[in-house]
């Protein structure tokens, strides 16, 4: 195999796994390098798969079956995460509806009847037992 041959291999190669990597980042799997956070862009890692999707189409035929088995191999493993983040979008509203729906809606009492704020208490016991209200019974 010639240098030049062996250079187009690495390079091809580079190629892929810099898009599959691009893709990943935007679908939140993977922290991105340079901001050290995970970013999520559904839109972006489209594009980079897509980009995949035309190499290879534009170099059917001409790849070894080793770089063929790599490009397809990494195309459907794109596609199926990307799948899986388009339905965590769908079913995470979905999910809050639901929760908020089984959850017992608590009686809405006013706020200084549930609980007494810190200055109240303090306020409270300040006062001579003879002034201090009669605690009213929980029913």
């Amino acid at each position: 195999m010639e240098d030049k041959e062996k250079l187009h291999n690495a390079l091809f190669f580079n190629l892929v796994v810099m898009f599959h990597s691009a893709a990943m980042q935007h679908m939140g799997k993977l922290k991105n390098p340079v901001t050290d956070k995970i970013d999520r862009d559904l839109q972006q890692a489209q594009v980079s798969i897509d980009m995949l999707d035309m190499l290879s189409v534009k170099t059917k035929g001409n790849l070894s079956d080793d770089e063929q088995k790599l490009l397809t191999h990494i195309i459907d493993e794109l596609k199926l995460n990307y799948v899986d983040e388009v339905n965590k979008d769908k079913k995470a509203p979905e999910t809050a509806e639901a929760k908020a729906e089984q959850e017992p809606k608590a009686e809405q009492e006013p706020k200084e009847k549930q609980e007494p704020n810190d200055k109240q208490e303090s306020e409270e016991k300040q006062k001579p037992k003879d002034k201090q209200e009669p605690e009213k019974a929980s029913s």
